[in-house]
Protein backbone atom coordinates (compact mmCIF):
# COMPACT_ATOMS: atom_id res chain seq x y z
CA UNK A 1 0.00 0.00 0.00
CA UNK A 2 2.85 2.69 0.48
CA UNK A 3 4.84 1.45 -2.36
CA UNK A 4 1.05 2.49 -4.22
CA UNK A 5 0.45 5.53 -2.47
CA UNK A 6 4.29 6.50 -3.20
CA UNK A 7 3.58 5.88 -6.69
CA UNK A 8 0.01 7.73 -7.02
CA UNK A 9 1.45 10.60 -5.69
CA UNK A 10 4.56 10.65 -8.25
CA UNK A 11 2.96 9.47 -11.35
CA UNK A 12 -1.00 10.47 -10.88
CA UNK A 13 -1.78 13.57 -8.74
CA UNK A 14 -2.22 11.53 -5.61
CA UNK A 15 -2.22 14.60 -2.56
CA UNK A 16 -4.25 12.58 0.01
CA UNK A 17 -5.88 10.06 1.51
CA UNK A 18 -9.02 10.15 3.32
CA UNK A 19 -10.79 8.35 6.02
CA UNK A 20 -14.53 9.15 7.43
CA UNK A 21 -15.15 8.99 10.85
CA UNK A 22 -19.41 9.85 9.60
CA UNK A 23 -20.15 7.17 7.76
CA UNK A 24 -17.50 4.89 7.35
CA UNK A 25 -17.01 4.78 10.83
CA UNK A 26 -13.17 4.98 10.31
CA UNK A 27 -11.85 3.60 13.61
CA UNK A 28 -8.72 5.41 15.59
CA UNK A 29 -6.66 2.43 15.12
CA UNK A 30 -7.62 2.51 11.83
CA UNK A 31 -7.30 6.10 11.43
CA UNK A 32 -3.84 6.22 13.02
CA UNK A 33 -2.89 3.13 10.55
CA UNK A 34 -3.75 5.48 7.62
CA UNK A 35 -2.46 8.48 8.77
CA UNK A 36 1.47 6.31 9.08
CA UNK A 37 1.07 5.51 5.36
CA UNK A 38 0.17 9.05 4.29
CA UNK A 39 2.90 10.83 6.69
CA UNK A 40 5.58 7.54 5.24
CA UNK A 41 4.27 8.50 1.29
CA UNK A 42 4.42 12.38 2.33
CA UNK A 43 1.22 12.96 1.60
CA UNK A 44 -1.96 15.00 3.13
CA UNK A 45 -4.54 13.68 5.14
CA UNK A 46 -8.96 14.38 5.07
CA UNK A 47 -11.13 13.43 7.70
CA UNK A 48 -14.90 13.48 7.12
CA UNK A 49 -15.95 14.03 11.01
CA UNK A 50 -19.19 12.68 12.20
CA UNK A 51 -20.63 16.42 12.20
CA UNK A 52 -20.97 19.97 11.94
CA UNK A 53 -20.42 20.23 15.56
CA UNK A 54 -18.57 17.13 16.08
CA UNK A 55 -16.39 19.06 19.10
CA UNK A 56 -14.26 15.22 20.00
CA UNK A 57 -13.92 14.85 16.06
CA UNK A 58 -12.56 18.54 15.68
CA UNK A 59 -10.19 18.23 18.62
CA UNK A 60 -9.00 14.54 17.38
CA UNK A 61 -8.26 15.65 13.91
CA UNK A 62 -6.14 18.32 16.03
CA UNK A 63 -4.09 15.68 17.93
CA UNK A 64 -3.41 13.96 14.61
CA UNK A 65 -2.12 16.76 12.54
CA UNK A 66 -5.36 16.46 9.91
CA UNK A 67 -4.92 19.05 6.65
CA UNK A 68 -8.32 18.69 5.23
CA UNK A 69 -11.27 18.59 7.95
CA UNK A 70 -14.58 17.91 6.05
CA UNK A 71 -18.43 18.35 8.24
CA UNK A 72 -21.32 16.48 6.75
CA UNK A 73 -24.86 17.55 6.20
CA UNK A 74 -24.29 21.05 5.77
CA UNK A 75 -28.22 22.35 4.52
CA UNK A 76 -28.33 25.64 5.82
CA UNK A 77 -26.39 28.84 6.82
CA UNK A 78 -27.10 27.75 10.69
CA UNK A 79 -25.70 24.57 10.34
CA UNK A 80 -22.50 26.32 8.77
CA UNK A 81 -21.97 28.75 11.23
CA UNK A 82 -22.35 26.08 14.02
CA UNK A 83 -19.23 24.59 12.18
CA UNK A 84 -17.64 27.73 11.93
CA UNK A 85 -17.54 27.96 15.84
CA UNK A 86 -16.53 24.51 16.72
CA UNK A 87 -13.49 24.46 14.40
CA UNK A 88 -12.86 28.27 16.01
CA UNK A 89 -13.29 26.56 19.68
CA UNK A 90 -10.76 24.02 18.58
CA UNK A 91 -8.34 25.50 16.46
CA UNK A 92 -8.80 29.19 16.99
CA UNK A 93 -9.01 31.68 14.23
CA UNK A 94 -5.54 31.84 12.79
CA UNK A 95 -2.00 30.23 12.84
CA UNK A 96 -3.26 26.82 11.69
CA UNK A 97 -1.99 24.82 8.40
CA UNK A 98 -5.59 23.03 8.42
CA UNK A 99 -8.23 23.22 6.05
CA UNK A 100 -11.68 23.40 6.95
CA UNK A 101 -14.65 22.60 4.26
CA UNK A 102 -18.18 21.33 4.48
CA UNK A 103 -20.20 18.62 2.22
CA UNK A 104 -22.89 19.70 -0.52
CA UNK A 105 -24.38 16.51 -0.10
CA UNK A 106 -28.20 16.88 -0.72
CA UNK A 107 -30.99 19.50 -3.33
CA UNK A 108 -31.72 21.43 -0.04
CA UNK A 109 -28.06 22.71 0.45
CA UNK A 110 -27.80 23.46 -3.15
CA UNK A 111 -31.24 25.55 -2.55
CA UNK A 112 -30.00 27.54 0.10
CA UNK A 113 -26.87 27.77 -1.29
CA UNK A 114 -27.09 31.72 -1.68
CA UNK A 115 -27.46 31.72 2.41
CA UNK A 116 -24.74 29.69 2.83
CA UNK A 117 -22.07 31.91 1.08
CA UNK A 118 -21.39 34.54 3.18
CA UNK A 119 -21.04 32.50 5.65
CA UNK A 120 -18.52 29.95 3.50
CA UNK A 121 -16.36 32.93 2.47
CA UNK A 122 -16.10 34.18 6.13
CA UNK A 123 -15.46 30.65 8.04
CA UNK A 124 -13.98 27.88 6.12
CA UNK A 125 -11.76 27.49 2.91
CA UNK A 126 -13.84 25.19 0.68
CA UNK A 127 -16.92 22.68 -0.50
CA UNK A 128 -17.04 19.05 -1.25
CA UNK A 129 -19.92 18.24 -3.67
CA UNK A 130 -20.70 14.74 -2.55
CA UNK A 131 -22.73 13.29 -6.05
CA UNK A 132 -23.78 10.04 -5.01
CA UNK A 133 -25.90 11.41 -2.03
CA UNK A 134 -27.21 14.48 -4.26
CA UNK A 135 -28.06 12.34 -6.85
CA UNK A 136 -29.97 10.05 -4.35
CA UNK A 137 -31.58 13.11 -2.52
CA UNK A 138 -33.26 14.02 -6.03
CA UNK A 139 -34.91 11.04 -5.82
CA UNK A 140 -32.65 9.55 -8.56
CA UNK A 141 -30.76 6.37 -8.85
CA UNK A 142 -27.64 6.03 -8.17
CA UNK A 143 -26.16 5.43 -11.64
CA UNK A 144 -28.02 8.48 -12.92
CA UNK A 145 -24.70 10.66 -11.00
CA UNK A 146 -23.08 11.58 -14.18
CA UNK A 147 -26.56 12.83 -16.19
CA UNK A 148 -26.56 16.42 -17.31
CA UNK A 149 -28.96 17.37 -14.72
CA UNK A 150 -26.10 16.00 -12.04
CA UNK A 151 -23.38 17.90 -13.82
CA UNK A 152 -25.59 21.18 -14.42
CA UNK A 153 -25.90 21.19 -10.53
CA UNK A 154 -21.74 20.64 -10.20
CA UNK A 155 -21.12 23.16 -12.19
CA UNK A 156 -23.99 25.54 -10.44
CA UNK A 157 -21.43 25.40 -7.18
CA UNK A 158 -18.34 25.30 -9.22
CA UNK A 159 -19.35 28.84 -10.84
CA UNK A 160 -19.78 29.81 -6.69
CA UNK A 161 -17.12 29.05 -5.55
CA UNK A 162 -14.92 30.34 -8.37
CA UNK A 163 -17.00 34.11 -7.47
CA UNK A 164 -16.36 33.30 -3.77
CA UNK A 165 -12.53 32.02 -3.77
CA UNK A 166 -13.58 29.29 -2.05
CA UNK A 167 -12.23 25.79 -2.93
CA UNK A 168 -14.28 22.92 -4.73
CA UNK A 169 -13.60 19.21 -4.33
CA UNK A 170 -15.88 16.28 -6.07
CA UNK A 171 -16.54 13.10 -4.83
CA UNK A 172 -19.41 10.54 -5.67
CA UNK A 173 -18.53 7.52 -7.86
CA UNK A 174 -15.61 8.72 -9.31
CA UNK A 175 -15.12 6.38 -12.26
CA UNK A 176 -13.19 6.13 -15.89
CA UNK A 177 -17.03 7.32 -16.80
CA UNK A 178 -17.15 10.19 -14.71
CA UNK A 179 -14.18 11.80 -17.08
CA UNK A 180 -16.46 14.21 -18.97
CA UNK A 181 -18.00 15.77 -16.09
CA UNK A 182 -15.20 16.42 -14.54
CA UNK A 183 -13.01 17.83 -17.60
CA UNK A 184 -16.19 20.42 -17.96
CA UNK A 185 -16.22 21.24 -14.15
CA UNK A 186 -12.73 21.98 -13.97
CA UNK A 187 -12.79 24.40 -16.82
CA UNK A 188 -14.96 26.50 -14.40
CA UNK A 189 -13.32 24.90 -10.64
CA UNK A 190 -11.99 22.06 -9.61
CA UNK A 191 -8.78 21.87 -7.23
CA UNK A 192 -9.50 18.15 -6.16
CA UNK A 193 -11.41 15.07 -6.81
CA UNK A 194 -11.79 12.07 -4.48
CA UNK A 195 -12.71 8.51 -4.05
CA UNK A 196 -13.60 6.67 -0.69
CA UNK A 197 -10.25 6.70 0.41
CA UNK A 198 -8.09 9.08 -2.15
CA UNK A 199 -7.78 12.17 -2.87
CA UNK A 200 -6.53 13.77 -6.36
CA UNK A 201 -5.19 17.24 -7.93
CA UNK A 202 -8.11 18.57 -10.18
CA UNK A 203 -5.58 18.93 -12.55
CA UNK A 204 -5.25 14.94 -13.05
CA UNK A 205 -9.15 15.74 -15.31
CA UNK A 206 -7.06 17.13 -17.89
CA UNK A 207 -4.25 14.37 -18.60
CA UNK A 208 -4.18 11.39 -20.40
CA UNK A 209 -3.22 9.55 -16.93
CA UNK A 210 -7.16 9.90 -15.54
CA UNK A 211 -7.57 6.48 -15.75
CA UNK A 212 -4.92 4.97 -14.09
CA UNK A 213 -5.27 6.89 -11.45
CA UNK A 214 -8.49 5.72 -11.12
CA UNK A 215 -7.51 2.36 -11.43
CA UNK A 216 -4.43 2.70 -8.49
CA UNK A 217 -7.10 4.38 -6.12
CA UNK A 218 -9.52 1.51 -6.58
CA UNK A 219 -6.43 -1.29 -6.21
CA UNK A 220 -5.65 0.80 -2.84
CA UNK A 221 -9.14 0.92 -1.66
CA UNK A 222 -9.57 -3.54 -2.10
CA UNK A 223 -6.01 -3.71 -0.82
CA UNK A 224 -6.77 -1.38 2.60
CA UNK A 225 -10.28 -3.28 3.08
CA UNK A 226 -8.08 -6.69 2.47
CA UNK A 227 -5.50 -5.32 5.29
CA UNK A 228 -8.53 -4.65 7.52
CA UNK A 229 -9.89 -7.47 7.17
CA UNK A 230 -6.74 -9.62 7.65
CA UNK A 231 -6.09 -7.41 10.94
CA UNK A 232 -8.78 -7.57 12.51
CA UNK A 233 -9.48 -11.54 11.43
CA UNK A 234 -6.16 -11.70 13.49
CA UNK A 235 -7.31 -9.94 16.18
CA UNK A 236 -10.91 -11.83 16.97
CA UNK A 237 -8.36 -15.48 16.49
CA UNK A 238 -5.22 -14.52 19.03
CA UNK A 239 -6.58 -15.59 21.98
CA UNK A 240 -8.13 -18.54 20.11
CA UNK A 241 -5.41 -21.28 21.99
CA UNK A 242 -6.73 -20.10 25.01
CA UNK A 243 -10.02 -20.32 24.64
CA UNK A 244 -9.39 -23.67 23.63
CA UNK A 245 -7.21 -24.59 26.41
CA UNK A 246 -9.66 -23.49 29.37
CA UNK A 247 -12.41 -24.65 27.11
CA UNK A 248 -11.26 -28.38 27.59
CA UNK A 249 -10.15 -27.44 31.41
CA UNK A 250 -13.55 -26.46 31.87
CA UNK A 251 -15.03 -29.52 30.18
CA UNK A 252 -12.88 -31.70 32.46
CA UNK A 253 -13.72 -29.87 35.61
CA UNK A 254 -17.18 -30.71 34.61
CA UNK A 255 -16.46 -34.35 34.59
CA UNK A 256 -14.41 -34.38 37.50
CA UNK A 257 -17.47 -33.30 39.59
CA UNK A 258 -20.45 -35.35 37.50
CA UNK A 259 -18.04 -38.90 38.53
CA UNK A 260 -17.58 -37.53 42.33
CA UNK A 261 -21.28 -36.94 42.37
Amino acid sequence: MLDMLKKGRDRHGIVAVKAEFEAEGTRPDEFLRLLELAHRADLKVALKIGGCEAISDLQASKLYGVDYIIAPMVETAYALTKFVEAKTKTHGDTGHATQFLFNLETEATLRNLEEILPVARAGVDGVVFGRVDFTLSRGLPRKAINEREITDAVLKVARACADADLELVVGGSVAPEALPALREIRQVRLDRFETRKIVFDGAVVETSGYDAAVATAIAFELDWLENKRDYYREIAEEDGARIRMMRERSATRATLSSVAA
